[in-house]
């Protein structure tokens, strides 16, 4: 099964925090990511500054450089208005970013790997990894790019806390 990374892993990556249990559920899985992620590291890069600002951007875009970036498709758009209906008549929405990377995950038939799994566990549907502490070092394995997972169709395969 392929997996989908929330923002919150990569920007533990950056900072160095892992999590030995993330590592073990990712270690042979095909990895990828949302343009909501992608937005929300470039977010953190043009928040920086100084030299801070210059090691962000190295560090995002060697990531954005190794990840294939999932596409907000209608079909993305479909599962989206699903979950935030089912989860707004119940009581339990999650953030709005949150909710998209939700959605695409479940869209594309992919597991979500992140350190929020409070919220995220509340998605009918959507496989969760982790837990609320659980971030990972090695969450990406960057020597061979890896390709969009199940469902993805190459270039609609394109393209969180910085």
């Amino acid at each position: 099964m392929a997996v989908l990374i929330d923002t919150d892993l990569l920007v533990d990556v950056e900072h160095g925090v892992a999590a030995p249990e993330i590592d073990q559920l990712l270690r042979d899985q095909e990895r990828a990511i949302s343009v909501i992620t992608v937005s929300e590291l470039l977010h953190g890069v043009h928040r920086a500054t100084g030299a801070r600002r210059a090691r962000r951007s190295a560090f995002v875009e060697h990531l954005l450089a190794g990840l294939q970036a999932i596409l907000i498709t209608e079909q993305v758009a479909r599962v989206h208005a699903d979950i935030w209906a089912q989860l707004a008549k119940r009581g339990q929405a999650i953030g709005a970013h949150d909710l998209w990377i939700a959605a695409t995950a479940i869209a594309h038939g992919l597991s979500l790997a992140t350190g929020n799994a409070a919220e995220f566990s509340r998605v009918p549907g959507l496989r969760v990894l982790g837990s609320p502490s659980a971030t990972s070092k090695t969450v990406l394995d960057l020597q061979t790019p890896r390709s969009c997972a199940a469902g993805g169709h190459g270039r609609d395969c394109h393209a969180r806390r910085a």
